[in-house]
Formats: C-alpha cells, sequence, structure tokens
C-alpha cells in the first residue's frame, strides 16, 4: 500500500509531461510556405539541402515560437510552365503564405506577377535579372543582387588591363539579355568597344556552339564576357578547350552565375576553364560557417543527393537560401497564424482557376515584416529593406588546375584592391592592374594578353595606297608580271618601318585606290572613306588629318610637321637706322658689359689703395675714376702698383677684345650684308592689299582661305609643277602674290626652288599627315607608338633626307639672319672668367696687405732695444761734436757707422708708424 501514492505520483508526472508537449505541439502552428527549384541543377540541389537544413536549425534554436514552417517543395525542370503551373498548385491546394524562388529570373517574372496579385510575397534568392523591379511587381523581393551590380567590376577589370574591345557571350533567355544595356553602358563610359554579341540559345547543340566559337576565333577581338547559366557555361567552355580558345592571348571573363560555384563544377569543366577570371560575390569569414555547420550541411546534401559527388562547402546561392529560410521565419512569427487565412473570390461563370485563388489577407504584414528584417546572417549582413541585399564586396578570382586562387577585390566606394581591411575599405592606392594579383592566363601564360590579336586566317593586312601628286611622298606602280601593286615614297618608307617596330608580325599588301584626280580633296576623302567601308584595312599616304573625315575612320597620331603656312617671294631691303651701333649687341650684353665694367673699375681702384698708390689717395673721386678709367683705356699699367691690380685688368682687357672684336665683325656685317625679307609677313596682310593668292587644286586649303575672309576672285588653284611659274609670274601678271600650303609640301617646294622664296608661318594649325585605321581599331595604338619611335628619333630625318633633299639647293643670300645680336650667353664663359679672377683678387690682397703688417710689427719690436741705446748714448755725451768724433778716428767711425745704422733703423720705424 505504501508503494501505490508513487505509483500514482510517477503517472501524474509523465502525464503532465506529454500535455506539456502536446500544449507546445499546440500552440507551434505550421507557416506553409513554397518553394520552386530546378532540382536537376546544381543550384537546385545546393539550395533544397541548405532550405531544409535552416528549418532544422532555426527551430532548434528558436523552440518556443508559436509558428513553425511548413515547406512545400517543387520541381520546376527548368521550364517557366512547369514553374507557375507549380506556383498554382502551392497556392491553390496548400494555401502558401509566401513562395521562396523561383530559380529563375524568366520564371519569376510570371510568378512575381501572380504573387502580386494575390498579395503572396515571392522572394527568390537567383533571380538576378535587372528587368525585375518590385516597381511593377511589388510582391517581389530579391533576397540576392542584380546583376547590374557586378557591371562596375567587370569594367574596372577592363579598364585596368587596358582592353578597348570585349565580345558578349551569353545566353538567349531573360536572364543573359537582362545585363546587357547596363553592361554595353559601362564600357562605352570607358571608351570600349563591344564589336560582336554571340547570343547562344537554349536549343543550340555542341555542333551549334562549335560553329559560333569558330566565328568567334576569325575575329580579332580576344576578350569574351561570358554571362551564362552554369550548364551552358560548362559546354561553351569544354568546346572553347577543344577548338583551341584557351591558349595564349585568349581573356575570359565570367560573371557572378558561374563563377559563385565554380567550387562545385565537374572537374573536367574546371580543367577546361584554367585561366579563366571570375566575378563573385564576396562571402566575409564568420564563426557561423565552422566546421560543424559544413559537416551537417554535406550530410544532408548527400541525402538529398546520393549520386552527387560531395561538396566542400555550399555556394554563396545556398547561403543565400539558408539566411532566405530564417528571414521568413523570423516575419512569420511576428504576423503569426491567427491572422493567415485567405479570402476566396467569388466565382463567375466565365472565371478561370487563377480568378479562383485565394487573396491573402496577411499577404501585405508579411511583406512588411520580410522588408524590415535586418540581420547577421551566414552571408553577411542580410538586410531587404531596399528589395534587395545592400551592394558589398565583389571578389576577383583566377581559376587556377582544379580550384581558384585570390586576385582581389572590387567595391563600390574604392574600386580594385587586392585585400579589405577589417572595415571593407581598400588598402592600396588608385585601381589599376598593379594592384591586382597575378594572374595565370589561359595556356599558362603570366603574360598579360594585349586583348586582340590579327585572325590568323592566311589574310593579309590590306593597305590602301592613292595616286598622289607628290610622288616624294606616295608613287604607286603595278608589277607587269604579278600584276601587284607595287608603291615607294616617304610615307611607304614611314609605314614599313612602322611595320618593322610593331611588337608582332605583320603580313600586308598594297591596293591601289584608282579615282579619277587622287589630287583632289575630294579624291581624297573618296580614299579614306574606302576603310569606313571596309575595303582597306589601313590607308597610308599624304592624309591630312581634317575634321570631316574623323566621324568615319581613327587618325594615328601625325607623321610630318604639321601646320599651314605660306611660300612667298623675298626682296633686298637697306637698313637706315641711326641708332643701328647698339644692335650688334643684346640689351642684355649691353648691360652686362656695363656692369662687370664698373666691378672691375672699383676692385682695381681697392687694390690700389690698399697698395699705398699715391695717385689714388683719399677717399674716391671723380679724379681717381678718370685715372682708373685711363689704366683701362690707355692701359697705363706702369702706374698701377699692385700686381694683383695688373692680373685684374689683364684679363679684363683680353675679355674687351673679344668683345671689340665681335661688337666689329657684327656690325660690319649689317652694314654690309645685303637683307632679303619676305614680301608679305602675314596672311591678313595680303588679303587686305588685294593680292592674289594660290593653293593645290581641290584641296581643303580653299575652304581654309574663304573662311579667313580672301573672295574667291582673289584664289587661283594650281597643280604641283605650276607653283613655280605662279609665283614667279606674280600677282599683276597672271600669278599669285603666295602659295598656301600644308608644310611638308612647303619643305618640299623649297627644296627645288630655294632661290628667291621663303617660307611664312604657320598661318594655320593643322594636324599633319597620319594613317587611317577603321573606327576603335586595336592597331591604332600600336601603329601610333610606332611612330612615336621614329619621329623621336633620327630615323625620321634621315628618311626625310632621302625624299626630301633640303641640302641640295642652298641660298647664298641671308635672310634676315645677320641681324641677330649678340647675347650675354655668348660669353657667359669668358664673363665667368674675369669675374671669378676680379672676385677672387680681393681676399688675396686682403691677406698679403694683412700679412705685410704683421711683418712690420715683428721688426718694429726687434729694433726698439737698439734704438733706446742709441739715445742713451747720446744724451750721455759719448758724441758731442763732429771735433771730437774727428780725433778719435777709430772709435769714430765706429760710432759714426753705428749712428748710420741706427739712423736707418729709425727711419724705418717711423715709415711704419
Amino acid at each position: 500500500m505504501e508503494k501505490k501514492p508513487q505509483a500514482i505520483l510517477f503517472l501524474l508526472l509523465v502525464f503532465s509531461f506529454g500535455a506539456a508537449q502536446n500544449s507546445t505541439a499546440r500552440r507551434a502552428e505550421e507557416f506553409h510556405v513554397g518553394v520552386i527549384l530546378d532540382l536537376g541543377s546544381l543550384v537546385g540541389k545546393i539550395s533544397q539541402t541548405s532550405i531544409s537544413l535552416a528549418v532544422e536549425d532555426f527551430y532548434s534554436v528558436h523552440q518556443s515560437y508559436r509558428t513553425k514552417l511548413a515547406i512545400h517543395i517543387r520541381d520546376s525542370m527548368g521550364n517557366e510552365v512547369q514553374a507557375a503551373s507549380a506556383a498554382i498548385d502551392l497556392l491553390e491546394n496548400y494555401k502558401v503564405q509566401a513562395i521562396i524562388g523561383p530559380q529563375k529570373s524568366s520564371e519569376a517574372a510570371f510568378i512575381s506577377k501572380l504573387g502580386s496579385i494575390k498579395q503572396v510575397p515571392i522572394v527568390s534568392f537567383t533571380a538576378t535579372s535587372p528587368a525585375l523591379t518590385y516597381d511593377s511587381i511589388p510582391y517581389f523581393v530579391r533576397a540576392t543582387l542584380n546583376d547590374s551590380v557586378q557591371v562596375n567590376g567587370i569594367v574596372s577589370l577592363i579598364k585596368a588591363y587596358g582592353w578597348r574591345e570585349v565580345v558578349l557571350v551569353y545566353d538567349e533567355t531573360e536572364y543573359g539579355r537582362g545585363i546587357l544595356p547596363h553592361l554595353v553602358n559601362a564600357l562605352q563610359q570607358i571608351d570600349a568597344h563591344v564589336p560582336y554579341r554571340s547570343a547562344i540559345p537554349l536549343s543550340a547543340t555542341s555542333e551549334n556552339i562549335m560553329q559560333e566559337l569558330y566565328k568567334l576565333m576569325a575575329m580579332q577581338t580576344r576578350v569574351f564576357i561570358v554571362h551564362m547559366s552554369p550548364i551552358r557555361a560548362s559546354l561553351v567552355f569544354t568546346k572553347a578547350k577543344e577548338v583551341g580558345m584557351m591558349d595564349k592571348g585568349f581573356v575570359w571573363i565570367v560573371t557572378d552565375g558561374v563563377a559563385n560555384i565554380v567550387d562545385s563544377l565537374n572537374p573536367s569543366v574546371i580543367e577546361a576553364m584554367n585561366g579563366v577570371i571570375g566575378i563573385r560575390f564576396h562571402v566575409p569569414r564568420s564563426q557561423e560557417l565552422d566546421s560543424s555547420f559544413l559537416i551537417r550541411w554535406n550530410r544532408m546534401f548527400r541525402q538529398f543527393n546520393p549520386n552527387e559527388l560531395p561538396l566542400y562547402r555550399p555556394s554563396i546561392f545556398g547561403l543565400w537560401a539558408y539566411d532566405t529560410v530564417w528571414a521568413l521565419s523570423l516575419a512569420a512569427e511576428k504576423v503569426g497564424v491567427s491572422g493567415n487565412k485567405n479570402k476566396r473570390l467569388q466565382s463567375s461563370k466565365n472565371s478561370t482557376s487563377l480568378d479562383l485563388l485565394a487573396v491573402s489577407t496577411n499577404g501585405p504584414e508579411l511583406l512588411k515584416e520580410i522588408v524590415q528584417n535586418k540581420f547577421r546572417g551566414l552571408s553577411g549582413n542580410f538586410d531587404l529593406t531596399d528589395r534587395q541585399l545592400p551592394i558589398s564586396a565583389l571578389q576577383i578570382i583566377n581559376v587556377v588546375g582544379r580550384s581558384w586562387k585570390h586576385i582581389g577585390f572590387w567595391t563600390l566606394k574604392n574600386g580594385l584592391s587586392q585585400q579589405l581591411n577589417q572595415n571593407g575599405l581598400k588598402i592600396t592606392g588608385s585601381a589599376s592592374m598593379l594592384e591586382l594579383n597575378p594572374v595565370i592566363w589561359p595556356g599558362e601564360s603570366t603574360k598579360i594578353p594585349r586583348g586582340w590579336e590579327i585572325p590568323a586566317r592566311g589574310d593579309k593586312l590590306r593597305v590602301g595606297v592613292p595616286t598622289s601628286a607628290y610622288p616624294e611622298f606616295v608613287l604607286t606602280s603595278k608589277d607587269p608580271v604579278t600584276n601587284a601593286t607595287r608603291a615607294v615614297g616617304l610615307s611607304i618608307d614611314i609605314f614599313e618601318e612602322v611595320v618593322k617596330r610593331l611588337p608582332f608580325a605583320v603580313h600586308y599588301e598594297y591596293q591601289a585606290f584608282d579615282t579619277i584626280d587622287a589630287t583632289s580633296s575630294t579624291s581624297y576623302n573618296d580614299f579614306v572613306h574606302q576603310v569606313y567601308l571596309q575595303r582597306y584595312d589601313i590607308a597610308i599616304g599624304d592624309i591630312t588629318i581634317i575634321y570631316n573625315r574623323t566621324p568615319y575612320v581613327d587618325f594615328t597620331i601625325p607623321y610630318t610637321e604639321s601646320g599651314v603656312g605660306m611660300i612667298v617671294p623675298v626682296k633686298e631691303t637697306v637698313k637706315k637706322n641711326m641708332w643701328i651701333f647698339t644692335k650688334p649687341l643684346s640689351k642684355g650684353m649691353w648691360f652686362g658689359s656695363i656692369m662687370f665694367t664698373m666691378y672691375t673699375t672699383i676692385v682695381v681702384w681697392m687694390l690700389e689703395h690698399l697698395n699705398g698708390n699715391t695717385h689714388l689717395d683719399g677717399p674716391f673721386s671723380l679724379r681717381q675714376l678718370e685715372i682708373l678709367m685711363s689704366f683701362f683705356i690707355f692701359e697705363e699699367k706702369e702706374k698701377l702698383k699692385c700686381i694683383l691690380s695688373r692680373l685684374v685688368l689683364l684679363v679684363w682687357m683680353f675679355v674687351f677684345l673679344v668683345l671689340a672684336s665681335s661688337y666689329t665683325a657684327s656690325l660690319a656685317s649689317m652694314l654690309t650684308v645685303q637683307q632679303l625679307s619676305p614680301m608679305f609677313t602675314d596672311i591678313r596682310e595680303l588679303q587686305k592689299q588685294g593680292g592674289y593668292v594660290g593653293f593645290h587644286r581641290g584641296s581643303y586649303i580653299e575652304g581654309l582661305l574663304v573662311d579667313i575672309g580672301f573672295d574667291r576672285s582673289k584664289m587661283r588653284p594650281y597643280a604641283p609643277d605650276e607653283f613655280h611659274i605662279a609665283l614667279s609670274n606674280g600677282g599683276e601678271h597672271g600669278g599669285v602674290a603666295a602659295l598656301v600650303l600644308d608644310v611638308p609640301y612647303i619643305k618640299l617646294f623649297l627644296a627645288k626652288y630655294c632661290k628667291g622664296y621663303t617660307m611664312v608661318g604657320p598661318i594655320y594649325k593643322s594636324a599633319g599627315f597620319a594613317f587611317a585605321l577603321p573606327k576603335r581599331s586595336p592597331l591604332l595604338a600600336e601603329i601610333s607608338r610606332a611612330i612615336i619611335n621614329i619621329t623621336g628619333g633620327d630615323t625620321i630625318i634621315q628618311l626625310e633626307k632621302k625624299w626630301i633633299d633640303q641640302n641640295s639647293c642652298q641660298n647664298e643670300e641671308k635672310i634676315d639672319d645677320s641681324g641677330s645680336a649678340i647675347t650675354l650667353d655668348s660669353f657667359r664663359g669668358l664673363f665667368l672668367l674675369t669675374g671669378f679672377v676680379t672676385t677672387c683678387s680681393i681676399p688675396v690682397a686682403l691677406l698679403m696687405n694683412h700679412y705685410k703688417k704683421d711683418q712690420q710689427k715683428a721688426l718694429t719690436k726687434q729694433d726698439e732695444p737698439n734704438k733706446q741705446s742709441y739715445v742713451q748714448k747720446g744724451e750721455n755725451g759719448h758724441i758731442q761734436d763732429g771735433d771730437q768724433g774727428n780725433e778719435e778716428n777709430g772709435d769714430g767711425d765706429d760710432i759714426d757707422n753705428q749712428g748710420s745704422r741706427g739712423g736707418d733703423r729709425l727711419v724705418d720705424v717711423d715709415s711704419n708708424k
């Protein structure tokens, strides 16, 4: 009987525990949520695992929650119709309050519209098309970022590596096309061109893809941006490996759709992708992504996919799926199930099954709670306030071997960098390829590809050459045997020299431009236009860079001197100027000579004054200046007592002699040599005087003269062989007073007719002669660099001497050259010499004077005792008078000798005082 109460108490405890469990189970009401994924795809399999694990983890942490998500997963099989059917089934049969997915942007477009009508939030972590916006579909929430976010990161790479052209390879789907407008616009902002877009339809077979790849190989561009689904991209890279497009020189960039799951791709695909650069979303390190989570995730992945290879870790899509479930679970708990009832619309005779679907009454509140969720998830900061995740850092990776390596980061605020600090800010400086880690490019190359190649199709570069009116620039002919075009001239030699200096081999052939009048500007415009029409790959010759040609072609930098000048006759002039005697020396030379003369005079006076010259006693005066000038002019060196003064004067006289000789020669030249000057020095002067002006028939100079203001009646066209006759006749005899031509043509004319003519100007700034290439041609930069190399050295001088020998005709008469004055720079060395000697003489004189004084003081101290002894003897009467001295002959002589010596010393001492 004593054990019976204990048994009853045990039963009560068991009953109470069971009742508590049932009570908790009743409180956790189901909140139905649909999931639509392509379970046959890798992303779908990863997402299914993450969603299931998220539900399990969330409610193991929040056991006291009143709601619990009831997940209903449907397989869209990658088909829009199947996805729509699954959505209708979930709404109609399971009354789901939210849908996670669908996986594709094309599927999300219809389902999101349906959700907006029925007030059911559609939360997708994989639909990245920028076309999906909450403006048109308010119940669509993107738990990821749209594809346009990565555009700036891709463009920064293109700019950093200096590529000018890219080819876009994309799926012919809503996902593939969605990024194109944003990407093309961003590329245009950095002056990068998209010459071709390769759209791969979903129905394309392996053979179709191979044909498209061969078409891409035949193009110059070698930079490809791939925006495709992982399955289609895997096929493209496998075939690209087969056709040789994964070798040196190629550049492949994949967007986040492939880069985010590159770890999960088939090893054979990864091997084919070696050298590819990828842009992916950066996942910051966190304690939540520890080894225990990865173990549990892989265990569940194997449960759902027993035949799949194990994965190291889930992709970013799996992390977004995990965080999406947590966000929806938190929102469901706040909304609750009490109001979770759908309002069914009344049916009508013509209503469809879509019309009969119920409208969620708690949809608006649920949507509000979803977008207000903010927490730190596995993928980082999970914030759906803007209906999509905030822009974070993008990681740049390089596929190497069977994995990938880190290259750098891109952030909206700081651009490219190698690493991020704790605040996500850039560590290094401005964006450039030097701030990224080294890339191993396709073909295991470490050299940065230049982004283009001349197609290896056996075709030669088609080089168009005109028939120039100036054979020194271009002269064409036909080979009588092969009928091939031959070309010689300055422009041809420069082009061939350019080809030699290119960093790659170029095979080319000349093609003559057949025209009635190749000397006219219209014909040259037609010639340049052939490049635009793709008849030529490049046009070379004496082609002037003109604005109206630039819309059709791009020009290299000029290879000749630029500008437009005038050829005018010269006339003899005689200079009559009362101040001509001042012309031989420049103002600076006059000033410098006067200043050095004054400086030398003052120094000589100081030296003589220190030496005690009696001619210069007293303070400095006009009389002393007169004496000093006589030293300079009449060379009265014997009046100079100081050796330093004579040295200074000697050096100055040498400088003065050289200066005087130069002055005399220059003045004589000005007075005796005939002076030649141009008839006109300004084209405006010619216009005001009503003179006739000539120009090359059919050239653009005619329009230039009209713009300046010349009357057409005063303008006369000529062929190059008529220039000399026109100038010789002059404007009064049917000729012209001046010819207006491009500077290269003027140099050519003066090389033949240098006597009696000269060039004035340039009177107008023109760009010069250059080569014309198609717009955005990759050859443009390389050829321009080679031209800079040629024109910056001796090569261009030698080529011009070959075709334009300016030394063949030398004018014996000088044109205004004799009037050039002697400048101070010409005598800089002599002035430095006299200045140095003059300046150094001062401290030397001071030292010598100080030394002499020290010597005299020492001598004075030595003679002082002898002087005192001599004085004492005189006072004691030892020497009284002359008679006593004569009486004592011997002593008297000694005393006289001593007195004489003592007197001499006294005189010396007195003179030193």
